[in-house]
């Protein structure tokens, strides 16, 4: 799997989404998917290009993506790793809410109609498996055989952020991404990327459920309540949080990269190395992918 063959996967993915829309809209007044199987089918439009890429390919999808044992005492630290990031991440999203609605704040109304438990696993664990197994493993993998570590950092994580199709998650996405791929250098193992956005996710989907079992109300209500001046005084206030936890979430980075014996991998992304198999990083179907990707967002935000 080289750069080439993942730029056609994640072309098929846009395609994929945009022809998914457009087949729901066109059903819709007679047809309303209800959200669990659309998320299903979202994960599924993922996930299912990956992998006939993958068999084409004929490679060892446990040997690419690299499920490696990690030690208990690193599963605790990625865990402190994982909230002292939530921090940044919640800075940038309200940055966004800026010019955007929260999309998943937005359909929270849905959501809650469903049992918890049951979100819980479509959210909170099927999602973030399929998500890691596809941009942290298939894609970030390939590209690094094509380029650099820091190129196949960059380069992944925007189309794991193209791939979320608005720009409102875009925004937090691409870092998250960031994050996730320094963590699997860091332990050499997809299961540390799994295990943040396991958790990430579900603290997500309990806020929302803990939110309304207090009755008050869904998320969405209270977004259309907060201002623009109560959104920047909440971001000046993250922002001071973030810095030191960011900071603190640096410090842990590095123990689990000493704790695993990988601290030469956590600085491999760093330092550049000519591209041994000549295959260019960017290519013609990523770029009608960006291009598709980026129109979509475009034309979903001025629509609604």
């Amino acid at each position: 799997m080289n750069s080439k063959k993942v730029n056609r996967i994640f072309l098929a993915v846009i395609l994929l989404h945009i022809a998914a829309v457009v087949l729901l809209g066109a059903l819709s007044p007679f047809y309303t998917l209800a959200i669990v199987p659309n998320f299903i089918i979202s994960q599924l439009i993922v996930l299912v290009p990956a992998l006939i890429g993958l068999l084409i390919s004929k490679e060892n999808l446990i040997k690419l993506v690299g499920f490696r044992r990690i030690k208990i005492s690193s599963v605790f630290m990625i865990i402190l790793f994982t909230f002292l990031a939530m921090p940044l991440t919640t800075v940038i999203n309200a940055v966004s809410m800026l010019f955007v609605d929260n999309t998943v704040v937005a359909i929270s109304g849905d959501i809650l109609e469903i049992p918890f438990f049951v979100m819980l696993l479509i959210i909170g664990v099927i999602g973030p498996f399929s998500e890691e197994l596809v941009f942290r493993g298939i894609v970030y993998q390939g590209y690094k055989k094509s380029g650099t570590a820091l190129q196949a950092l960059l380069l992944s994580s925007c189309l794991f952020a193209l791939m979320h199709m608005n720009f409102n998650q875009a925004a937090y996405a691409v870092v998250i991404g960031m994050i996730l791929v320094v963590l699997v250098e860091a332990t050499g193992s997809l299961w540390s990327s799994v295990l943040f956005h396991v958790i990430f996710n579900s603290q997500q989907v309990c806020i929302m459920y803990l939110y309304d079992s207090l009755g008050m109300g869904n998320l969405d209500e209270a977004q259309s309540q907060i201002t623009t001046d109560m959104m920047l005084a909440a971001i000046s206030g993250y922002l001071i949080i973030a810095a030191i936890t960011t900071t603190l979430a640096a410090c842990v980075l590095a123990w689990i990269a000493k704790n695993e014996q990988r601290e030469e991998n956590l600085r491999n992304i760093w330092r550049t190395r000519k591209n041994k198999t000549g295959t260019p990083m960017v290519t013609v179907p990523l770029l009608i992918a960006v291009v598709l990707a980026f129109s979509y967002m475009a034309l979903d935000f001025i629509l609604y």
